[in-house]
């Protein structure tokens, strides 16, 4: 008898953990207690959106927290997966980074717009005399990436923005585009980016060693405007809405997703609906503007060997043809 009860014991425990591990993977909604408590502000709306059909997850709280970062790594997978896309043997320099920042919140308490219209702005050429600024401040999210600048450019990309995503080599540095209404976001790819954030914050001097250029030695943000990106929104963005391989053969370089790419699978995870602006570009023409700013040409983006751009304008004009996401530039 005690024998059935050990088999009948051991039975229960193996069903409910092949349930938990279906529901995972493939329930859109699901997440345990702790997930759920953390990201009621996410989860809110009752409207599916347009995108759900690429996504297996959604509602991900995308900025680690100094208190759980471990528990949500162990939750994600990625305490099992090295930079940049997860965080083993890394974790301390996580936890240096996260112990300098005053907040993982996503939004304000006092925000009560439950489904979320939010337009991710490139930095294209594209977006050169379009005079689309006006349209881009009246979304609910504004979500911008690097040093595309909105100071002089205001009746093309317009004023506000609620996140921009950033890396050392990317991040503004001088205090004239410090915006107090913004939430900047470091993406982290190197242990050298986290220690990077932790001297700067700590009053110390950054080291420039190990950057692809030279990072910001200063910055210009308060600690409670800062938040550090869970590594499982690129991964997503790599691995299952671009489906670039895990591993990548001895004499290619990996590839890995733009941060425009990474600021718009964000935008899944928090939004409910999501318009683009500023991600075309003429690859036909080499001599055409890269950016709406500066003088960078197409020449730079067709040299990039850490990007797949090609890969990411075919999901992306899936993405529009799709209408799961609205391109505010039609031509």
């Amino acid at each position: 008898m005690r024998g059935y009860l050990v088999v009948i014991i051991l039975s229960a425990g193996f069903l409910y953990y092949v349930l938990h591990c279906i529901l995972w993977k493939t329930n859109t909604y699901w997440m345990p207690p702790l997930e759920m408590e953390r990201r009621n502000k996410i989860l809110t709306c009752s409207v599916k959106p347009a995108f759900e059909p690429i996504l297996n997850i959604r509602g991900i709280h995308p900025f680690l927290c100094a208190s759980d970062y471990k528990k949500m790594a162990e939750l994600h997978g990625s305490h099992r997966i090295d930079l940049p896309y997860g965080i083993r043997r890394s974790e301390r320099y996580f936890q240096l980074a996260l112990s300098r920042l005053q907040s993982c919140d996503l939004f304000d308490e006092s925000d009560n717009v439950p489904c979320k219209r939010c337009v991710v702005v490139g930095n294209g050429g594209v977006l050169k005399n379009k005079t689309l600024g006006e349209k881009i401040d009246s979304y609910d999210v504004i979500i911008r990436m690097n040093n595309g600048p909105v100071l002089g450019y205001e009746d093309d990309v317009g004023r506000k923005t609620t996140f921009r995503l950033f890396y050392p080599e990317s991040v503004f540095s001088d205090p004239v585009h410090y915006d107090p209404n913004t939430t900047v976001i470091l993406t982290v790819f190197k242990p050298q980016d986290l220690k990077w954030l932790w001297a700067l914050l700590s009053g110390g001097k950054a080291s420039p060693n190990g950057f692809w250029k030279k990072p910001a030695l200063n910055m210009i943000y308060k600690p409670s405007q800062i938040r550090i990106l869970d590594p499982i929104i690129t991964r997503i963005a790599a691995h299952h809405l671009l489906h670039f391989p895990r591993v990548f053969p001895k004499k290619e370089k990996p590839k890995h997703p733009t941060t425009g790419m990474i600021a718009i699978t964000l935008a899944f995870q928090i939004c409910h609906e999501v318009h683009l602006a500023g991600f075309k570009y003429n690859f036909t023409d080499h001599h055409s503007s890269l950016h709406y700013y500066g003088n960078d040409t197409m020449t730079q983006m067709s040299q990039n060997a850490y990007h797949n751009i090609t890969a990411e304008q075919i999901f992306l004009k899936n993405l529009i043809e799709k209408d799961y996401v609205i391109n505010l530039i039609k031509d």
